[in-house]
């Protein structure tokens, strides 16, 4: 009867390796072109070196719009930059660049614990080895929280999870940035709505960029923060020249922005 176990057990595992080798070859086989591309050359520039001046986009070809991780503070051209060693928020972008700017950005960030959503604040220490980075996709530990955040593009918009840690206070905030925004959280539709007004000249006087962000669990917290950083509990909406809402989950794991 031993000998019989021990058989069968060197099948099966005999069985998975080959598995796994004809796998390998498979994937080789079908490697796309797309994951030659490396979205971080060029992000290697400050304000005195330029290497490049370039940003880690992440969108689909022709896309509405684009993301890129941030290392840097709202409104700061060089919106990526690779010796940094912290991520603000994950930012839709149009135009990043140390010469003219960007407009209609907002960013997203995750944080748990003592809630901080200040930009100096929620910062969050970040290292390369645990970052993934291509056209298609973009994944960050944010080792400050414990959270990894990760985000697909989409033609229009982005699919992201956030996957927290057990904790009973695990939030997202969505920063509608500054020269003009407002934030309307609708609990019964999980949803974030508003726009943001934030460029340096070129659009039209009534320019808004306008949002939906749409989440698959129910909120246990919503806050909103008004002009001057100054944080509203338990409100839903607001509306100024630099808002954001913020939204709490009470133990789970996951979270799905679509």
């Amino acid at each position: 009867m031993k000998i019989t176990n021990k058989i069968r057990f060197l099948r099966v595992i005999g069985f998975v390796l080959c598995l796994s080798i004809n796998q390998e070859v498979i994937g080789q086989q079908k490697q796309s072109l797309v994951d030659y591309v490396n979205p971080l050359m060029g992000t290697d520039s400050d304000y005195s070196l330029s290497n490049g001046n370039t940003y880690p986009v992440i969108a689909t070809p022709w896309a509405m719009n684009f993301w890129s991780p941030m290392t840097a503070k709202m409104g700061d051209g060089w919106t990526y930059k690779y010796h940094d060693k912290k991520i603000r928020g994950i930012k839709q972008t149009h135009q990043p660049s140390p010469w003219i700017n960007d407009y209609a950005a907002f960013s997203l960030m995750a944080v748990t614990g003592n809630l901080k959503f200040q930009e100096d604040d929620r910062e969050s220490w970040f290292s390369h080895k645990a970052e993934t980075v291509k056209p298609y996709y973009y994944s960050v530990y944010l080792a400050d929280y414990n959270v990894t955040a990760e985000f697909s593009p989409t033609e229009r918009a982005a699919h992201f999870k956030f996957t927290f840690p057990e904790s009973n206070r695990s939030y997202i905030m969505l920063d509608a940035f500054f020269k003009g925004s407002m934030v309307k959280i609708i609990p019964r539709e999980r949803k974030i709505i508003g726009y943001c007004r934030n460029n340096s000249g070129g659009v039209p006087e009534n320019f808004h960029n306008y949002f939906v962000a749409e989440f698959d669990k129910d909120f246990e917290i919503n806050y909103t923060w008004a002009d001057g950083w100054k944080l509203i509990p338990n409100t839903t909406e607001s509306k100024g020249e630099h808002v954001g809402a913020i939204i709490g989950f009470n133990i789970y794991h996951r979270c799905n922005l679509i």
